[in-house]
C-alpha cells in the first residue's frame, strides 16, 4: 500500500534535543533504562524492547579534514514491503491498512525472533525478554487513530519532524532535498519510495549510522 502516512525526519534540523526519544517514552509508558556514560552522545547505545527510539550519533572528518557532527534518529522505518513480516505465520505482525503502520502484536513471541530481526534491513525489532515478545516504534498507532500527531513528531521544536499524509510529504521531501543541494551537494532522501519514515541526510550515509541506508 502506498497511501497511508509518512514521518520526514530531516537531519540537517536535527539539535540532538533527545525530544522525540523522550516523548516516545512517556506517550507508550515505556520505563527508564540503567545507562552510562561510554565516550559517546548516543545513550543508550541501542534500542531495546523499553527503547523504540533513540538518538544515533557519528563524528568524523570529511574530505578537506573538516569536522562534523551529525544525528540521527534511530526508529523503525515503517516499510511498504515489511521484511520483518517474512517470518509471519498467521498475524504476528499486521500492517494497519489506513495508516500504513507495522504493528506487532503479542502473537510475536511465537516467531522466531532471530529470523525477524535479520528480515528487517535496518535491524530494528527487539526482543522482551520478560514476555518473549518483539517491540519497535508503533507510529504512535493509537493517537492517529483519535486524530493526533505521532508523539515524537509532537515534541520536535525544531521541525526536523514532520508528519501528513504520503504524498505529501513525499512534495515535502523532494523540495527540501532540492533546497539543501544547493548548500550540501550530496543531500539525499533514504530510500523514500520503500518506507514511510524518509530519513533526509546532508552527507553520504556512512556518515550518519551504518544502517542509514539499509543493512550493510
Amino acid at each position: 500500500m502506498a497511501d497511508g502516512y509518512s514521518i520526514l525526519v530531516d537531519t540537517s534540523k536535527c539539535t540532538a534535543c533527545r525530544g522525540c526519544q523522550i516523548a516516545c517514552k512517556q506517550w507508550n509508558g515505556l520505563p527508564g533504562t540503567q545507562t552510562k556514560n561510554e565516550g559517546t552522545y548516543e545513550n543508550p547505545r541501542d534500542l531495546s524492547a523499553d527503547t523504540w527510539k533513540i538518538l544515533r550519533f557519528h563524528e568524523g572528518t570529511n574530505g578537506n579534514g573538516k569536522a562534523y557532527w551529525n544525528f540521527f534518529s534511530e526508529q523503525c522505518r515503517h516499510c511498504l514491503l515489511p521484511g520483518c513480516m517474512a517470518a509471519v505465520e498467521e498475524d504476528e505482525i499486521v500492517q494497519d491498512e489506513k495508516t500504513g503502520a507495522v504493528l506487532f502484536t503479542s502473537k510475536t513471541k511465537n516467531l522466531d525472533y532471530k529470523a525477524t530481526r535479520e528480515g528487517c534491513p535496518y535491524d530494528i525489532p527487539r526482543k522482551d525478554e520478560k514476555t518473549g515478545e518483539l517491540e519497535k516504534c508503533t507510529m504512535c498507532i493509537d493517537r492517529l487513530q483519535n486524530g493526533m500527531i505521532p508523539a515524537c513528531v509532537k515534541a520536535c521544536p525544531t521541525g526536523a519532524l514532520q508528519f501528513g499524509p504520503r504524498d505529501k510529504i513525499l512534495e515535502m521531501c523532494a523540495a527540501r532535498v532540492k533546497e539543501l543541494q544547493k548548500a550540501y551537494p550530496k543531500a539525499q532522501a533514504i530510500n523514500p519510495e520503500e518506507v514511510r519514515v524518509i530519513y533526509i541526510i546532508t552527507g553520504a550515509p556512512d556518515q550518519y549510522w551504518k544502517f542509514a541506508a539499509g543493512r550493510p
